[in-house]
């Protein structure tokens, strides 16, 4: 009998190179919002991967980006703070584009990571082959990855074998989750950010990061039904109008969506019922993001 091996791996890259779609294509269900808006994730997302012979847990940290607000500085400390916490450390860039300040600058942070570091370049499926190997010439001369592995998370391209890649780093141990679960939010905090990925696809350039969203209150009504209220968050009575749109059509779009999604995390019928407040500045109050499920208590 091979003997079980259980881990935790990071992901980390500039935003949008992928990462949240990888966590949702190896977990198999939507933990991690995607959007083609760049800095959707605020959290350590943990995926939890379970095979027969192994568990990995993954860590979806925001991107790596220079800090704005009290709410950036968290997301920055998130990311780097995870790169000592774990047993290896997926670099993720888009190898359809050229190398960034970003990933130099993560390049630079990670030379002094003793962990072992896989630089996995995502999207392969928008480049021709020939010039797969000059990219990965180009990263190289930065760093000595660990391993290099070419993938496309929305095609799934090659991802079972960097799956493989990453099992042989992992030490032998016990599973840390249960067979069945996937992520170790609670409901309430992944039912909050499929409502915010829905207001990013639906809504323009100036709203993404002024969005905030929390469930006021989830309740199994009976059975076969979950009643949720929610309440989403905005800086100006400006951006209020633009999520509720004309005659509240947008707000409902969102919450159609929303509902989908939700109902396909929980398995049950769900009501959801949502109200939009202005929080003038939230992003720099601490005690706010704090209620919001962004800041974990620190020193």
């Amino acid at each position: 009998m091979t003997a079980h091996k259980s881990g935790f791996v990071t992901i980390i890259g500039r935003p949008n190179v992928g990462k949240s779609t990888f966590v949702n294509r190896v977990i198999g269900h939507k933990i991690a919002i995607m959007s083609d808006k760049a800095q959707t994730t605020r959290n350590k997302i943990q995926g939890v991967m379970t095979q027969e012979d192994a568990q990995i847990i993954f860590l979806d940290t925001p991107g790596i980006h220079k800090p704005k607000h009290k709410l950036g500085d968290y997301m920055m400390r998130v990311a780097t703070n995870t790169l000592s916490e774990i047993d290896a450390i997926m670099f993720m860039v888009n190898v359809n584009e050229d190398i960034g300040r970003g990933d130099e600058y993560i390049m630079e942070m990670l030379k002094s990571v003793k962990t072992p570091v896989f630089l996995v370049l995502n999207k392969i499926d928008l480049v021709h082959p020939d010039e797969l190997m000059p990219r990965i010439e180009k990263y190289k001369k930065y760093m000595n990855f660990t391993e290099i592995v070419p993938i496309s998370a929305l095609e799934r391209l090659n991802v079972e074998h960097f799956i493989n890649v990453i099992k042989s780093y992992l030490p032998e141990g016990p599973k840390y989750y249960p067979d069945n679960q996937i992520s170790d939010h609670p409901e309430q905090f992944v039912v909050s950010e499929l409502i915010r990925e829905k207001i990013l696809h639906l809504t323009n350039e100036e709203i993404p990061h002024a969005i905030g969203v929390n469930v006021d209150r989830m309740i199994k009504e009976d059975e076969e039904r979950v009643r949720i209220e929610a309440t989403i968050f905005v800086e100006r009575d400006s951006q209020k109008g633009i999520v509720i749109g004309k005659g509240g059509k947008k707000l409902k779009e969102v919450g159609k969506r929303a509902r989908q999604d939700i109902e396909g995390l929980l398995g049950s019928k769900v009501y959801l019922e949502l109200w939009v407040k202005v929080q003038k500045d939230w992003r720099n109050k601490v005690n706010f993001i704090r209620q919001m499920g962004y800041l974990e208590d620190q020193d």
